[in-house]
């Protein structure tokens, strides 16, 4: 099974408000974005794209980038992040893309793959860090405990571990310390996919591994400096593919466009 894991898209039309982010126009980033994955050979068997589809949570946002999408002629699934507004994203991803039983949290399991794929809802809105309360660790729970020993692959928007960033330090995912609790006991977790931080990170937790995928728009300085705070970067724009197979486990790859 082939996934490409892709992040950060922030689309917004150019000059919106004022508000460009990372002076890039994101709809032509995330065109070069859906050309690459179109022209992969292998094509993936599924595209999941982990958090802040647009950047300032409208709908009519939401309805352009849904129409750049349809271009892949593979299954995509989303989570939520901090800049997307649940209603308005359930609203036009909801039936195929986010198929969620309802907007109050955008988290479900995809069955149809050899490795199950579960979406988890990290939102707080109002933050740019994320949360996970009770009522979403307890769902997270009760649905891995459904299917205890088959492959399963977590992915959201915010990080659960320790960045060494400042700026992500200061406003990190509240909960995490539950998200690894429920993990932890459930060691058919083989892979959590994020986003979040505009640049690749990986890191042990919960007994398995995180992986952060690069923004496909606009990087974001990696700056380890006590007190530092978030600055836009040229960065390369990259996605991530991960190769799972049976008895053989995961390869991931950096891709850049």
């Amino acid at each position: 099974m082939l996934i490409a894991q892709v992040s950060d898209f922030h689309v917004i039309t150019p000059g919106a408000d004022g508000i460009r982010p990372g002076d890039t126009d994101t709809f032509a980033a995330l065109d070069r974005c859906v050309d690459a994955l179109a022209a992969l050979t292998p094509r993936p068997d599924v595209v999941l794209a982990c958090g802040d589809l647009v950047h300032c949570g409208g709908a009519d946002d939401y309805r352009k980038l849904s129409a750049i999408l349809a271009r892949l002629d593979v299954p995509i699934f989303v989570a939520p992040g901090n800049n997307d507004h649940r209603a308005n994203l359930w609203a036009v991803f909801g039936k195929s893309a986010c198929p969620s039983a309802s907007d109050a949290f955008l988290h479900y399991a995809v069955e149809t793959f050899p490795v199950r794929l579960i979406a988890v809802d990290t939102l707080d809105p109002g933050r740019t860090g994320g949360r996970l309360c009770e009522e979403r660790l307890s769902w997270l729970d009760a649905v891995l405990n459904d299917q205890p020993n088959r492959p399963t692959l977590l992915f959201m928007h915010h990080v659960p571990f320790v960045t060494g960033m400042t700026a992500f330090d200061s406003d990190a995912l509240i909960g995490a310390d539950g998200l690894e609790h429920v993990v932890r006991a459930h060691p058919n977790v083989e892979r959590i996919l994020c986003g979040h931080m505009h640049r690749p990170a990986h890191a042990p937790f919960a007994g398995t591994t995180v992986t952060v995928t690069p923004s496909v728009s606009f990087g974001l300085a990696l700056d380890l400096t006590p007190g530092s705070t978030i600055r836009p970067v040229r960065d390369p724009v990259a996605f991530q593919l991960h190769q799972w197979r049976p008895g053989a486990g995961w390869v991931s790859y950096l891709s850049y466009i």
